[in-house]
C-alpha cells in the first residue's frame, strides 16, 4: 500500500515550527499584524480515495482528532467538510487546522518561556531605543540568542550613544559588566545596531566589516605595522635591525637605503642574506596598502618577491599600483619550470580570476597561463620553496 501524503499533526507542528525559525511568531506584535488565528489548509484524501482507502481515512482523521484542542485541551481545532460519496454517503474529511491564538501555537511548540522573554527583552530595548522596532522584527531569534548578554548589549548602546566618536581604545571603555572582550566578540552585532541608533554624523560610512569597526564609531585601533629589517648594518636604527613599527612611524623613517626588497613569508625575510645599502620588508599580502602613504619609498628601487599563483600576481599588481617601478623578482616562467617537483596546488575556490592591470607582459602572461591552467591544475610555487642558491643568484644580478 502505498504511503499517502495526507497532512499529519507533526505537518501542522511542522510548519509553526518554521514560522518560528523564520522569527514570524515573535515578530507579529511587534509589527501589529495580528496571525491568529491562524488557517493552515490540510492535504486531504481525493474523493475516490474515501473507497479505496477507507480505513486508512479513518486512521487520518483519528490520528488528527487526536492532535487537536479537542482531545489535548490546546492547539489547533479542525474545520471540516462534507464529501458525498455514491457509494459511501455523506461524510465530514478535515480540510484546515485553525489554530486560534498565539498561546496556543507557542504551547504547542514549548516556546512559551522563550516568547515571554523576548517580549521582556523587546520591551526593554524600545523604551531605551524606539527606532530599533524594525531590527527587533527582523532578528528576533538572535535577541533570544543573546539574551544572557541582552542588558550588557543595551549599555554599551547608551554608551555609544552618550559618547559619540570618543577617540578611545576598546580597552578603556568604562561600561558596567562589559569588558573590551565582549565587545570583540560581538562587533558585527553591534554594528547592526549602531548604525540604527546612532546618527549619521556619528558613524564613518566608508568604515565596514569587524576589523574596522573602531574606525566606523570613532574609537583607536590598533596601529597597523610594518615589519622590516636592515640587510646592511650601517643602516640599523639605534643598533636594531629587526623592527615593527607603526605605519605612521615607517613613513618618518630617515634612513638612506637605496633598496627595498618586499617579500611575503616570514621564514624568507629572517633568511634573506645581507645586501649593501639595503632592507626587506616582511610584506603582508593584500595589506600591502598599508605602504600607500610610505612617501620615501617613491624614490627606492623596489623589488617585491612574492609566490607564483594567481595571488601573488595580484599583489604584485596592486603593490605598483603604488609604487609603479617596482620590480618582480623570482616570479617567472623559468623559476617556475626549475622547480617542478615543488610545485602545490593552489586553492582552486579562493583563486584570482580578475586581470591585473599593472604587471609587464612576461608577468601577465604567466599569471594567465595559472589561472587558466594552461601548465596543470591550479599549478602554485610557494616563495619559500624556491631553491636558495637561486635567491642568492637573483639577488647577485640586483645588487
Amino acid at each position: 500500500m502505498r504511503k499517502a501524503n495526507w497532512t499529519t499533526p507533526a505537518d501542522v507542528l511542522a510548519q509553526l515550527q518554521r514560522w518560528w525559525l523564520d522569527g514570524r511568531l515573535l515578530a507579529a506584535p511587534l509589527r501589529g499584524e495580528p496571525l491568529f488565528p491562524l488557517t493552515l489548509p490540510l492535504r486531504q484524501p481525493a474523493v475516490a480515495e474515501l473507497g479505496e482507502r477507507f480505513d486508512d481515512v479513518r486512521q487520518w482523521i483519528r490520528a488528527l482528532e487526536e492532535g487537536s484542542v479537542a482531545s489535548k485541551g490546546y492547539g489547533y481545532r479542525l474545520n471540516w467538510r462534507e464529501i458525498n460519496h455514491r457509494q459511501l454517503g455523506r461524510n465530514r474529511v478535515p480540510d484546515a487546522a485553525v489554530i486560534d491564538t498565539e498561546g496556543d501555537a507557542l504551547r504547542l511548540l514549548g516556546r512559551q518561556a522563550d516568547a515571554r522573554r523576548f517580549a521582556q527583552l523587546a520591551g526593554a530595548t524600545l523604551a531605551l531605543f524606539p527606532p530599533l522596532r524594525d531590527w527587533l522584527t527582523r532578528r528576533p531569534l538572535t535577541v533570544l540568542e543573546q539574551a544572557a548578554s541582552w542588558e550588557r548589549v543595551l549599555a554599551i548602546l547608551q554608551w555609544f550613544a552618550a559618547h559619540p566618536r570618543a577617540g578611545l581604545y576598546l580597552r578603556q571603555l568604562d561600561i558596567v559588566g562589559v569588558d573590551s572582550k565582549f565587545i570583540e566578540q560581538r562587533k558585527g552585532l553591534l554594528a547592526e545596531l549602531l548604525d540604527v541608533v546612532l546618527p549619521a554624523e556619528s558613524i564613518d560610512m566608508a568604515m565596514t566589516g569587524a576589523r574596522q569597526f573602531e574606525a566606523r564609531y570613532g574609537l583607536l585601533a590598533k596601529p597597523v605595522s610594518v615589519r622590516f629589517r636592515m640587510l646592511d648594518r650601517k643602516h640599523d636604527v639605534g643598533g636594531l635591525s629587526d623592527l615593527s613599527v607603526p605605519v605612521a612611524q615607517f613613513a618618518a623613517l630617515e634612513t638612506q637605503v637605496r633598496r627595498v626588497f618586499i617579500t611575503e613569508n616570514e621564514i624568507n625575510g629572517l633568511a634573506f642574506p645581507d645586501v649593501a645599502d639595503s632592507m626587506v620588508i616582511f610584506g603582508g599580502g593584500y595589506g600591502i596598502e598599508r605602504l600607500a602613504d610610505i612617501s620615501w619609498l617613491r624614490d627606492r628601487e623596489i623589488f617585491y618577491w612574492g609566490d607564483i599563483d594567481t595571488h601573488g600576481f595580484a599583489i604584485l599588481d596592486r603593490l605598483r599600483g603604488i609604487l609603479p617601478l617596482a620590480r618582480s623578482m623570482l616570479m617567472d616562467e623559468a623559476t617556475l619550470q626549475l622547480h617542478r617537483p615543488l610545485w602545490v596546488a593552489e586553492e582552486g575556490d579562493k583563486r584570482c580570476k580578475g586581470m591585473p592591470a599593472h604587471l609587464d607582459d612576461n608577468e601577465l602572461r604567466l599569471f594567465i597561463a595559472l589561472r587558466d591552467d594552461l601548465h596543470g591544475e591550479r599549478v602554485r610555487l610557494e616563495q619559500e620553496r624556491i631553491h636558495y642558491r637561486c635567491v642568492l643568484e637573483a639577488i647577485s644580478t640586483i645588487a
